[in-house]
């Protein structure tokens, strides 16, 4: 009876141990390397997903509570300060294989990242997958250096510093607005070919040929590189002086003032149609106008000079009338604008009022006043022109008066300036017209009166002034009588 009851505590306590022993092994749970479908990770604000697939085992291991993870190494492959790149939700990964999709950081750089999976519940890790570069590409767009101009020159002996303009010209996105990035100097050994020089934001240069620099994303292909410039040495202390249009050449002038850059040196000298222009003395120069420019440079032992014949391109135009017109009442004056703008629109104004439904190049105009008309050009480069004229009523020399006027007021109101006779005294009517002063001087004798005397100033003293005159018909009527001449 003893020896059975041995027997049977020695079944029930294998039985426990087995148990024991089963319920380990069940909550084991075994992660393999995952497997990583791309070579590089190259990623930009435009894209930045990436997926992993790998497989777990049993499936029976994994708890309700578990969350996998997705880690990411340093550059060189470590994993002691891994970066979580993505979790995913408790208990939503029950079956094997799986696949996950992650993102990396933006201050991802470098040849040698890895990642692994972990998983919560139970605690599991797998080794880390194969290694693969990773980098974020902040800036992914080229950049200027040099400020745009494509050459520099030193003085023998000397050296030229090529720098990556911050914030650079117009809209250009410096990459020095991103404090991580790197950047790698080469210089152009065929026009397909380069070497790499050194890294760093500028490249003192002390030989002859053609630079540019590259932001250092490793082996991911990018935009992000800057213009080529070349250097040369200056030659019997002269080199040449190339001058860059921050707009271009031609430009447009509506988009504001374009800066001149020429290449870097100790002092700076512009010149417009070869005449010094004053205060210009800095290696830049902004203007909104037209001409040939130039600039010289002083290299410390030599120096270097360059020109631009510098090209607006806003439209040409003209219009038919003078800025000063008159017309008869009744009348119309046709005023025609021609131009070389791209789609023009015509906007005509009267006394600084829109006219309604005038948008041709042509007006006929029927009223006096103060005109003008704007020119757009709504396509290319977009500007306009403006045109001011007026239109008076037309000063008739010949009006038809009833009486010979005793008094005139030359003071320039346009009201009895002259003096004006009755039409059938006039020019063409051969009449003979005698103007005298008061001590019998003649001032004015003529057959062909224009009603324009006093032609001239008289310098009247302070008190009026009183002249006669005798008209002559060509029938020997005369006609007799004094004019007073007042301040």
């Amino acid at each position: 009876m003893q020896k059975t009851t041995i027997v049977t505590k020695y079944f029930l306590l294998t039985c426990f141990f087995s148990f024991v022993l089963q319920q380990t092994i069940n909550a084991q749970l075994v992660i393999s390397t995952p497997n990583i479908g791309f070579s590089q990770a190259c990623a930009s604000q435009d894209f930045n997903t990436f997926s992993t697939t790998f497989v777990f085992s049993p499936d029976t291991a994994v708890q309700a509570s578990n969350q996998f993870s997705i880690e990411l190494s340093d550059a060189s492959g470590d994993f002691s300060v891994a970066t979580v790149l993505f979790t995913t939700a408790p208990g939503s990964i029950t079956s094997s294989p799986t696949s996950l999709d992650f993102s990396i950081p933006e201050t991802t750089a470098g040849e040698g990242y890895r990642i692994r999976i972990k998983s919560s519940a139970p605690a599991a890790t797998s080794s880390g997958s194969t290694p693969f570069p990773a980098y974020y590409k902040l800036q992914d767009s080229p950049f200027s250096i040099n400020n745009l101009v494509s050459t520099g020159a030193y003085c023998t002996g000397g050296s030229y510093l090529l720098t990556i303009d911050n914030p650079g010209n117009g809209n250009n996105d410096s990459p020095l607005l991103y404090p991580s990035l790197t950047f790698n100097w080469f210089k152009e050994t065929s026009p397909t070919t380069s070497v790499f020089i050194e890294e760093g934001t500028s490249l003192n240069v002390s030989e002859e040929g053609t630079y540019f620099v590259e932001t250092n994303y490793g082996s991911c292909t990018s935009n992000s590189f800057s213009n080529r410039v070349t250097i040369s040495e200056a030659v019997s202390g002269e080199a040449n002086a190339t001058i860059a249009s921050s707009l271009g050449n031609p430009y447009c002038p509506e988009q504001g003032f374009t800066t001149l850059t020429t290449i870097g040196g100790n002092s700076y000298q512009w010149f417009k149609d070869g005449i010094a222009i004053e205060d210009a003395a800095n290696q830049m120069y902004q203007t909104n106008e037209s001409g040939s420019f130039s600039v010289q440079v002083d290299l410390g032992d030599c120096s270097a000079a360059g020109s631009i014949e510098l090209i607006s391109e806003l439209f040409e135009s003209d219009i038919n009338i003078d800025e000063t017109n008159s017309m008869e009442s009744g009348e119309t004056l046709s005023i025609m604008v021609t131009t070389t703008a791209n789609n023009p629109v015509f906007e005509w104004y009267l006394d600084n009022t829109l006219i309604v439904g005038e948008n041709n190049n042509t007006f006929n105009a029927t009223e006096f006043g103060n005109y003008s008309v704007v020119i757009s050009e709504t396509s290319g480069c977009a500007g306009s022109r403006e045109y001011l004229f007026n239109i008076t009523e037309a000063f008739d020399a010949f009006p038809d008066v009833a009486e010979i006027p005793n008094l005139i007021s030359p003071n320039g109101d346009t009201i009895n300036d002259t003096w004006i006779l009755p039409q059938q005294f006039v020019s063409g009517t051969n009449t003979e017209v005698t103007i005298m002063t008061n001590q019998g001087k003649i001032v004015l004798k003529t057959n062909d009166y224009q009603n324009n005397w006093p032609e001239n100033g008289l310098n009247l003293a302070s008190i009026n002034q009183v002249f006669y005159y005798i008209i002559t018909t060509v029938d020997n009527k005369i006609k007799k009588g004094s004019i007073t001449v007042v301040k």
